[in-house]
């Protein structure tokens, strides 16, 4: 079980004291929460992509993840959102081998659509094409990887001729990929064609959501002949803020609660956190929800904490990561471990997809024949 934490890289101000933090100062705050977080005894840190205030998240994640790379050890790389639609097939594929190589293979993607909608004409798209964006980059950027000369005519980018990626991804084997989505089935179906995990960041809707969308990627990838449904790599988001007491928890975060750019001014906090998988309590209250989650979700792979957002103060962000690395985390591990059955697969590794690679296992996109979904992601 992978357990992190990832970033939207917010900068608001903070209801309590009136303090905005400066886009330098919420850099530099990031890169320690990150350092921290490996620290702390993390598995992953993932940060969000984006192009507009009020977001420092960075526009091209690969920046921030060779900088932590070189300031970090062990703890996985990932993004919370790669822009699929709207980044370069091309740029992802030899950005992230790039830093693929800097980071001795700690670093995997998390492809989206994200929230959005302006960002799309901003880089010569239309948000109307969201999902076939989605389809057909993939589908270039995963031939990128496994080919050394690519001819490719879509839709939606100039061809390509004879063309090779470089760097080429490090071992021969490309960043593993997990597609989110919170809402579009497609996606769900797209990761499961391909093999690749699917991640849920339902940190906004009821868990009922959620469950359905998990096991539609679990049907589809056993259908696609990439192993049992039970076998499927999922990952979910989760929203937590700790104290010693739940009361404590509860009045320290109301008020960044109801002041949050994202559901301020919404449903209250006792609604959310009934509604959503948002736990506001103590360490054994995130512990006791967070291992709720598999009895509708199934034993998954990583579980990332959304902890810095709303104007939280760096001290106190840094103090919740104290807590996830101490008490959280080892005992989510140990539950988990002991729950999931021999045949469910680990959190992926660079080690473990090599090992996979060479032993001739790589999954292969695949479809049982008339398959709509196939046809379209290879242009037929």
């Amino acid at each position: 079980m992978d357990i992190g934490i990832f970033t939207i890289g917010d900068v608001t101000v903070d209801p309590t004291t009136g303090h905005a933090p400066s886009e330098h100062e919420r850099i530099q705050n990031t890169v320690t929460i990150a350092r921290h977080a490996e620290q702390a005894g993390l598995d992953v840190f993932a940060t969000g992509q984006h192009h507009n205030p009020p977001f420092v998240a960075p526009a091209n994640p690969p920046i921030l993840m060779a900088h932590l790379a070189a300031m970090t050890d062990s703890i996985r790389l990932s993004t919370a959102t790669t822009l699929i639609t709207t980044t370069d097939p091309v740029r992802i594929a030899e950005d992230y081998s790039y830093v693929q190589h800097l980071s001795l293979g700690r670093v995997d993607l998390m492809l989206g659509r994200g929230n959005t909608g302006p960002v799309y004409p901003w880089f010569g798209k239309d948000i109307r094409a969201g999902i076939p964006l989605a389809v057909e980059n993939y589908a270039l950027l995963h031939r990128l990887w496994r080919e050394e000369s690519v001819d490719w005519n879509g839709r939606y980018r100039t061809p390509l001729q004879d063309f090779t990626a470089t760097p080429r991804p490090l071992d021969d084997v490309a960043p593993f990929v997990w597609h989110g989505s919170i809402r579009s089935p497609e996606i769900a179906e797209q990761a499961a064609y391909y093999g690749d995990g699917f991640f849920h960041n339902n940190i906004f809707w009821p868990m009922s959501h959620t469950a359905r969308m998990v096991n539609l990627y679990r049907q589809r990838f056993e259908h696609y002949g990439h192993g049992a449904a039970h076998q499927a790599f999922v990952g979910l988001g989760g929203q937590v803020f700790m104290r010693r007491t739940s009361q404590d928890a509860v009045r320290e975060f109301r008020p960044y609660f109801d002041n949050a750019p994202v559901y301020g001014h919404g449903p209250s906090l006792e609604e959310f956190t009934a509604q959503t998988p948002l736990t506001v309590g103590t360490p054994e209250q995130v512990i006791e929800r967070t291992l709720s989650f598999q009895e509708w979700a199934g034993d998954y792979q990583r579980q990332l904490f959304l902890i810095d957002h709303a104007g939280l103060p760096l001290k106190t962000v840094l103090e919740q990561i104290d807590m996830l690395g101490e008490d959280v985390a080892p005992a989510l591990r140990k539950e988990f471990d002991a729950r999931r059955p021999a045949d469910v697969p680990d959190a992926p590794t660079h080690e473990w997809l090599v090992e996979r690679h060479r032993a001739g296992k790589d999954p292969a996109p695949g479809g049982r024949p008339g398959s709509p979904a196939v046809n379209e992601r290879e242009g037929e």
